[in-house]
């Protein structure tokens, strides 16, 4: 699921890539992204260019990410449902 974080005027975009796809952004995103063992994410950093507020922004913005198996749990649904 798509999800953002804000810190002060840093905002932070992340959406789940592919299988294989890696970890696709830059600067501070993809530190913290590797770091939290994100394997396949597309990152985009946008306000500021401030490296520790945009590692601050990833980082809200990754606690806010669900997993699918979160997801269908919480519709009462197989995981396989998701993709129909």
């Amino acid at each position: 699921m798509k999800s953002e974080g804000d810190y002060g005027a840093a905002k932070v975009m992340l959406r789940p890539a592919s299988p294989g796809t890696g970890v696709i952004a830059g600067g501070a995103v993809r530190i913290v992204l590797e770091m939290a063992g994100v394997e396949n994410a597309l990152g985009k950093q946008l306000g500021s260019n401030n490296a520790l507020n945009n590692a601050r922004a990833t980082l809200a913005a990754v606690q806010q990410m669900r997993q699918f198996r979160d997801v269908a749990l919480e519709r009462g649904i197989p995981m396989e449902e998701l993709w129909k």
